[in-house]
């Protein structure tokens, strides 16, 4: 089997899940196209020029399959993912190159379905569910120099935002067992990996109900200014409550967490005082924006105006001194105005971020946005406006950065620099690339002989120039997390 993933860290987990499940079915894995018997596409749906890339990529398999078909064993394909939720017809239909196709709660189907195929049927198997959540299966890690990994903690979203496809494509929300995320946590541990990202379209709303005696909590409280579509959810383990045990498991192991939803902070001050505290959860926080203007916000049903997001970002500050801030934002969301634009422009300058995901807007079938909303912004203002947003953010992130210029930065080294085989590559806290020269360094721990950093290792680089995407340094030394943490 060779398999390919697109889009999103969720669908990095997703790939890992499948793995898993047709491992334990014989099948084993090649990084070579050539040699595969079956090709399954880990695909996205959230914009449509991600769809756009599957479609292409499965002209080129066209070619492939109709080779193997005169050599030998027949090839089979298979769409997994978003895009087989969202499109299952039309793929199964279109040129009659696909064979399977799983939506994302229906990777444990994956054996049935090859074994139809293989008998020269199409299969297909698109059942959203209320419940799964594979929290029974270890995934396979296949993050490069297993450093790295990412846990899915939930599935799915409950938040509607009329722009996105998600609670169409991947469900209602639900939440892994505390339990089973602990239990994976340490085996990566065991496995050497240094940092660990949770993950979840929503994870700051995490209710783990598994455990009797938690069920009737009462239902967090939103501050002043969020609101949700739907009514408060009581009882349940939160987030905070995960958080804290997730970083207790290994004191050598940073902790991440992405993507939360700006409305689920206001009442969690300890989430953010948790990141204050440990030194192993990163001092990085993803607070999605997508516009600067409440008018948009409210079309875009985010569930705040721009002052609570603004309100919220200087709470975040105060309370986690030093944080790096990253963010979302859709250029020419429907009904947006050259003035909610400038608007947007603002907000990026105004909160400085870190690190920027930015989009022009893609309206999506299925969505509230595609029912209720005129998709009426011009495709070339969408660009002009994604353009402008971009470059403020840049001179803005290139500001933020330029201040570490001096400072000692802690930098997980994850490998050569793509660049330069000369220089090793890594990322800060704040999660931001860091490059400097493989060499010689002394180890903090007092060994004598001269060491070089490996993949895994945690070393100090002294900061020399920043750029907007990247921090450029000179090795200090290496250390841990635990005795960068006690010099601090």
């Amino acid at each position: 089997v060779y398999l390919e993933t697109y889009g999103c860290q969720m669908n990095v987990n997703d790939t890992e899940i499948a793995w898993a499940i047709l491992q334990k079915n014989g099948y084993t894995r090649t990084k070579e196209l050539d040699e595969a018997d079956v090709i399954l596409l880990v695909t996205c749906s959230v914009r449509e020029k991600a769809e756009q890339a599957i479609w292409n990529r499965l002209q080129h398999l066209k070619a492939l399959k109709s080779r193997r078909q005169q050599d030998r064993m027949p090839l089979r394909i298979g769409i997994l993912g978003c895009m087989a939720e969202r499109l299952k017809e039309e793929i199964l239909h279109r040129e009659k190159l696909v064979d399977i196709v799983a939506g994302p709660d229906a990777y444990r189907d994956l054996p049935r379905l090859l074994a139809v195929a293989e008998s020269g049927q199409q299969a297909a198997n698109v059942l959203l569910s209320l419940d799964e959540t594979y929290a029974d299966i270890l995934p396979v890690q296949t993050s490069a120099g297993g450093t790295t990994a990412f846990v899915s903690i939930m599935r799915g979203c409950d938040n509607m935002c009329s722009y996105c496809i998600v609670p169409f494509t991947r469900g209602r929300e639900r939440s892994r067992p505390i339990a089973s995320i602990l239990q994976e946590v340490r085996m990566l541990s065991g496995q050497g990996v240094k940092e660990v990202t949770l993950l979840g379209q929503n994870v700051n709303s995490f209710r783990d109900m598994s455990e009797v005696q938690f069920q009737s909590a009462a239902a967090p409280v939103l501050s002043r200014g969020f609101s949700t579509v739907y009514k408060a959810k009581p009882g349940g383990l939160r987030f905070a409550h995960l958080l804290d045990q997730v970083s207790r498991i290994d004191p050598e192991m940073r902790i991440r967490f992405t993507s939360p939803h700006p409305k689920d902070f206001p009442d969690e001050a300890s989430v953010l005082q948790l990141i204050q505290e440990r030194h192993n959860i990163c001092k990085q926080l993803h607070l999605p924006a997508q516009s600067g203007s409440t008018r948009v916000l409210e079309a875009m049903r985010r569930g705040y105006t721009r002052e609570a997001y603004l309100e919220l970002v200087h709470h975040v500050r105060e309370s986690i001194p030093g944080v790096s801030l990253s963010s979302d934002f859709i250029a020419g969301f429907c009904g947006e105005t050259e003035e909610d634009h400038q608007q947007t422009v603002s907000l990026l300058r105004e909160v400085r971020y870190n690190v920027g995901f930015l989009f022009a807007y893609s309206m999506r079938q299925k969505t509230r946005a595609y029912h209720r909303l005129q998709d009426d912004v011009p495709a070339d203002i969408k660009q002009r406006r994604l353009e402008e947003l971009i470059t403020v953010f840049r001179e803005e992130a290139a500001r933020a950065n330029e201040a570490m210029v001096g400072q000692s930065q802690l930098v997980l080294v994850e490998g050569p620099s793509k660049r330069s085989a000369s220089e090793l590559c890594g990322r800060n806290d704040g999660n931001i690339k860091v490059i400097f020269a493989d060499a010689e360094t002394e180890d903090a721990a007092g060994c004598e002989a001269p060491v070089r950093a490996q993949p895994g290792d945690y070393v100090l680089v002294k900061i020399t120039s920043a750029s907007s995407q990247t921090l450029k340094g000179v090795l200090l030394c290496r250390t841990t997390l635990s005795r960068s943490a006690a010099c601090c």
